[in-house]
């Protein structure tokens, strides 16, 4: 492991492991369970290992193990037992804590340790349902509530890239459908977040179909391009950030005059960003939104 050295406030420890600030005082003064360091202010701050015990205590307490029960585990039982508990049930959580860890430290060896256990007993698309994207969703809490740093955000999102293309680049084998249809995948303009549109690619190209992926950022003038080589174009789009909130009815209204004017043009947009919107009504038949990745897919 990476030699950082990290201090955690109580408040951090709140929004990493999801136990109450007030639980976790409890759990020092009745059970001793941690030692937190002290300032002269009297304001308490916990180390990198504390973290890690208390991301245990956690999931031993969500797997019906007492905290009474815990505390009287010694210090080397805890990790044995989440090992125990992790390799008959519940691998899922005990992968989103190690991958929390692997952030927090910046640790690429653990996240890939991590991966390579999860991936013994479960299928990519298994993992980026059940951990991933669990994951993404608190690592979006943790950035929003400055647990975390920018720094800590792009190093896992580039390591979950990578799993992704490498899935995808083993596809390159699979006998592809005939070409009737084609999926363009493309976020709107300052649109960077792009693992949800590329596990998509990845599930369309699992599906044998032809797809076109375009990335982060792309004007929508840009794509008129695809119009002059495909006849059937199905486009993808996913609103993480972007377009602010009172610009998505334009944006939707605007790509619909511009994109959608032959008959087999469709537009399919998901993404957190969505939920913002209301009192919309969608321009045509044309245009879907859908409520999660899995929605989508299971209408390809």
């Amino acid at each position: 492991m990476n030699n950082i050295q990290v201090n955690f406030s109580i408040k951090d420890l709140e929004n990493l492991t999801g136990i109450k600030a007030h639980t976790i005082r409890i759990w020092e003064k009745r059970y001793n369970l941690l030692s937190p360091n002290r300032s002269e202010t009297n304001i308490r701050n916990y180390s990198n290992a504390s973290l890690q015990k208390l991301l245990n205590i956690s999931y031993l307490n969500n797997n019906g193990l007492k905290i009474s029960k815990i505390a009287s585990l010694g210090e080397e039982e805890i990790p044995i037992k989440v090992r125990e508990i992790a390799s008959r049930s519940k691998v899922e959580d005990h992968g989103i804590n190690a991958f929390k860890m692997a952030m927090l430290n910046f640790d690429q060896v653990l996240f890939y340790n991590t991966y390579n256990n999860l991936i013994e007993n479960k299928t990519f698309n298994e993992i980026f349902y059940t951990v991933f994207l669990p994951l993404l969703n608190e690592i979006g809490l943790l950035w929003q509530t400055k647990t975390i740093t920018p720094a800590h955000e792009h190093f896992l999102s580039i390591h979950i890239k990578q799993k992704i293309l490498l899935n995808i680049e083993r596809l390159q084998s699979l006998e592809p459908k005939p070409i009737t249809k084609t999926y363009v995948l493309f976020l709107p303009e300052n649109e960077i977040h792009d693992i949800g549109l590329l596990f998509i690619n990845y599930q369309l190209r699992s599906k044998g179909f032809h797809s076109i992926f375009l990335g982060e950022s792309v004007p929508m003038e840009s794509l008129l391009d695809l119009h002059d080589y495909y006849d059937d174009i199905t486009f993808i789009t996913y609103f993480t950030i972007q377009p602010e909130t009172d610009k998505i009815p334009d944006y939707i209204n605007d790509f619909n005059e511009l994109l959608l004017k032959k008959e087999n043009s469709r537009l399919h947009i998901l993404g957190p960003k969505l939920k913002d919107l209301s009192n919309f009504s969608l321009p045509s038949h044309k245009v879907s939104i859908y409520n999660s990745i899995e929605s989508l897919v299971d209408d390809f």
